[in-house]
């Protein structure tokens, strides 16, 4: 009798503890359920207000890789929007510049006090147009590298790319890989998301984000190590212990050069929509075609801005991605104001 009970006893003891452990291991969302709230609500009344077919934020923790926030909403019928969990959407991206400038810093041939002249805005290139968005107003002449980004110039960061890589374009595609750009390949808990693709080889496009497949969770992750001085942390919607993806995707130095770049697109360049007058934000905007019709109001654009605060210290990275049918198109006016709206509402808390 006494060993049914001991065997008994023992048999408790083991499914407790095999149940107390499985109550540990359970997966923890990293969503901040009221701040997922608050950025539904932002975004909705953004994409109602430049009337856009859909938008995807994300909000992540710089040092931990930890989502606070992912909302997806795509038009349901004229006046409202639903949700959509595709976060694995893959598509060209208007904020490369920075990145592809990173890379040229990299190379030691470029720096931010460096001239480049963007002439009229039209740069005839291998029988192709490459213009800058205000290419109709004279285009922007002789810039700095650094004033080149602030104007989200496709000229200027043709050009310095050129400068840095002309001799062997393809040194530009491996320090890319180097800087694990695209990376991650795979999330838990995010649906089908595609490793970054080239679709064509060409650095006179890649280079502003062109010829290329990539998703929002994606550029988070680069600009996200960005901000965290060149450590590139893998995104978590589940908490765990922090995977560090690339200890260093570039030299601090290269990533310090940057940052002040991006910091001075907000107070001096097209970033300034996003400026928050309750803390210090840096950051990108960007705009580009994502398909061209006949009837040009039916024209594809993702207007989207990407970047952290507070600059000094900081603590969260936010991408913003809106598609939108016709001109007008801003990164900058459009997720730039948006992305203040998300910064303002996280440093109400």
């Amino acid at each position: 009798m006494k060993k049914i009970l001991l065997k008994c006893t023992i048999l408790i003891v083991v499914l407790c503890s095999c149940q107390s452990r499985q109550q540990v291991t359970a997966p923890i969302s990293t969503i901040d359920s009221t701040l997922q709230t608050n950025v539904t609500a932002i975004l909705e009344s953004k994409l109602s207000e430049i009337n856009a077919q859909s938008g995807q934020v994300i909000v992540m923790e710089v040092q931990s890789g930890q989502i606070k926030a992912l909302v997806g909403l795509t038009r349901k019928d004229s006046a409202n929007y639903q949700s959509c969990e595709n976060f694995s959407v893959w598509q060209s991206t208007g904020l490369m510049h920075p990145i592809s400038l990173l890379a040229a810093l990299e190379t030691g041939k470029v720096k931010l006090s460096d001239k480049v002249d963007t002439g009229n805005g039209i740069y005839q290139i291998h029988g192709r147009e490459l213009k800058d968005h205000n290419w109709h107003r004279g285009g922007y002449g002789e810039l700095t590298v650094q004033e080149g980004l602030a104007a989200s110039s496709n000229i200027a960061t043709y050009k310095t790319v050129e400068k840095a890589f002309g001799d062997n374009p393809q040194t530009f595609f491996d320090l890319l890989t180097n800087m694990s750009y695209g990376k991650p390949d795979s999330i838990n808990g995010i649906a089908s998301l595609q490793p970054y693709k080239i679709t064509e080889k060409n650095i006179t496009w890649n280079c502003i984000g062109y010829e290329q497949l990539i998703s929002p969770i994606q550029v988070l992750t680069f600009y996200n190590a960005i901000a965290n001085n060149g450590k590139m942390i893998q995104p978590q919607l589940y908490k765990d212990s922090v995977v560090v993806i690339n200890p260093q995707i570039a030299s601090r130095a290269s990533i310090d050069s940057l940052k002040l770049a991006l910091a001075f697109n907000i107070t001096d360049g097209l970033g300034q929509h996003a400026k928050s007058d309750k803390v210090l934000v840096a950051g990108m905007q960007g705009t580009s075609s994502l398909s061209t019709n006949e009837d040009s109001t039916k024209d594809m654009y993702a207007v989207e801005f990407c970047g952290y605060f507070p600059t000094d210290n900081p603590k969260y990275s936010i991408i913003v991605s809106i598609n939108k049918a016709g001109l007008p198109a801003s990164g900058g006016l459009m997720a730039g104001d948006a992305f203040r709206q998300f910064v303002d509402k996280i440093m109400e808390k």
